[in-house]
């Protein structure tokens, strides 16, 4: 069965792009969630509208993420925790609380957009990466004290 993709699906296809599917496939999970439409005449024309609005909304939001970058490259944090001996936290700081601490500096980032392989578990100054569109990265410096 021939659909149009309303959505980029990993390993099918992406936006617009006309593929052919298993019929239960389609019938049964690409038409109820609406990831995808038969492929007739009208519903191309649909589509392309679509992803053309989807094109200008996309380059809306990288420009706006080229300019959060922007103000956000050397931006440093610092964020108190309690620590024991040998510098070693009690607990972590996972990017949640980066997120809730430029939050306070007015930058609303979402936490999943904090790229942390792992929570940071002692004492320092690290370098953490920040996705603001797949496109756009941009790197702060987060500060963990010792709270007082």
């Amino acid at each position: 069965m021939e659909i149009i993709l309303r959505e980029d699906i990993d390993k099918l296809g992406t936006r617009g792009q006309v593929v052919k599917v298993a019929p239960g496939y389609a019938r049964n999970f690409l038409l109820p969630k609406r990831l995808a439409v038969a492929a007739t005449d009208a519903n191309r024309k649909i589509v392309e509208q679509e992803r053309q609005a989807h094109l200008r909304k996309e380059a809306k939001q990288k420009s706006e993420a080229e300019d959060l970058g922007k103000l956000l490259t050397g931006t440093a944090v610092t964020i108190a925790q309690k620590a024991g001996e040998n510098d070693q936290l009690f607990g972590s700081v996972t990017a949640q609380d980066i997120a809730n601490a430029l939050a306070a500096r007015n930058f609303m980032i979402d936490r999943r957009k904090v790229q942390l392989d792992e929570p940071i578990k002692q004492l320092g100054e690290y370098k953490v990466n920040l996705r603001l569109h797949k496109e756009v990265a941009t790197e702060i410096v987060v500060n963990v004290v010792r709270e007082a």
